[in-house]
């Protein structure tokens, strides 16, 4: 495997490694996508594409506490630890950059919440920027002038204050609206959800406020595809969906890690992985399955075959990049970069509409 990187490593950052399964360029390729991905603990935004050149470009940017994304258009809105940002492909069909990139994300629009632990993030159809206010447990969207503007929260939370009482964190988009959301349980006190992590979890309708799904361990990442509600059961480690009808959660398959991050391409879905922190996480059911099937947890990327519910390829990051957050397909796109806002090289890069 080729590691590339596009900007000069830190002394922590020498020790991360990277592999790839043999076929994991080749899916790539085939399906003409790239990849992205956050670590809020590194910081970082992970791109993944086909070098030119050959091998696995892995381009990272460093964007404290890289949330949620979400793809539109030209577009990737990423939370951030205190923004909303929005960034943009400078580079026009056939440009390259640096003889290797055939897309260049820069941020255009990056709007200062503060510390709202926002973890997912949508694009309605009116391209409004709506995300998840975890420290709030609500779903917000920007405003001109304050922090965020409530629009939606759980039925059971009696305030809007800052005491993360439910662990709100996932949010499925459908037909250019909010339409489901995860949280770690239905507690109404200051960090309450902690106290549930095991068997607590829900999963809510928006329009309608109702929990449609409940019992499951720390779920996240909810997305909509092909008339399916998917989710990941992330504390049992396992990827599904939910019947609407019965209102249970039916697992496709087991992964060795804590998911989160959830997105999907054709026939193929692409699951994030993460070492739980076990000072924090311990005692939850996926202990035992990571046990049972003699398996250790790792962090990176698995892509799980919908019709069979087998992982057909990977990536894997090892060393002190322990926890991922989300996951996004970039389709007909090879080789992108990204630059954060906080760099200089962000400076120096000047464009002009046409």
């Amino acid at each position: 495997m080729q590691q590339d990187l596009s900007h000069a490593a830190t002394e922590k950052d020498k020790a991360v490694r990277y592999s790839m399964s043999n076929g994991f360029l080749n899916f790539l390729s085939s399906n003409n996508i790239s990849i992205a991905m956050t670590s809020y603990q590194s910081g970082r935004l992970y791109l993944l594409g086909r070098n030119p050149k050959g091998g696995l470009m892995v381009n990272e940017q460093c964007f404290k506490k890289a949330m949620g994304l979400h793809v539109k258009g030209n577009a990737i809105y990423m939370a951030t630890h205190a923004h909303i940002c929005r960034m943009e492909n400078i580079l026009k069909p056939g440009q390259w950059m640096e003889e290797i990139f055939t897309q260049c994300y820069l941020p255009r629009t990056i709007h200062f919440t503060g510390c709202l632990d926002s973890h997912d993030v949508g694009v309605t159809k009116n391209n409004e920027i709506i995300f998840v206010n975890t420290a709030y447990n609500c779903l917000a969207k920007l405003s001109e002038t304050h922090s965020f503007q409530p629009i939606w929260h759980p039925h059971f939370i009696s305030k809007i204050v800052a005491e993360d009482r439910c662990h709100l964190n996932g949010l499925a988009m459908e037909n250019g609206e909010a339409a489901y959301v995860t949280a770690i349980s239905r507690s109404d006190s200051i960090d309450g959800w902690r106290d549930r992590r095991a068997d607590g979890g829900i999963v809510m309708d928006v329009s309608s406020n109702d929990i449609i799904c409940n019992g499951l361990s720390m779920p996240h990442s909810p997305r909509v595809y092909n008339n399916k509600l998917w989710i990941l059961n992330s504390g049992c480690g396992e990827f599904g969906y939910v019947d609407k009808k019965t209102q249970k959660f039916e697992p496709i398959t087991f992964c060795p890690g804590f998911l989160r991050g959830l997105a999907f391409h054709g026939r193929y879905a692409l699951v994030g992985l993460s070492r739980p922190r076990y000072n924090r996480f311990e005692g939850l059911p996926l202990d035992e399955r990571l046990k049972s099937s003699d398996s250790e947890p790792w962090t990176g990327l698995q892509i799980v075959d919908l019709e069979t519910g087998t992982c057909v390829h990977w990536f894997r990051l090892d060393g002190p990049v322990e926890e991922m957050y989300d996951v996004a397909a970039l389709p007909g796109i090879i080789c992108p970069k990204s630059i954060s806002f906080s760099s200089d090289e962000s400076l120096g890069i000047i464009t002009q509409d046409e």
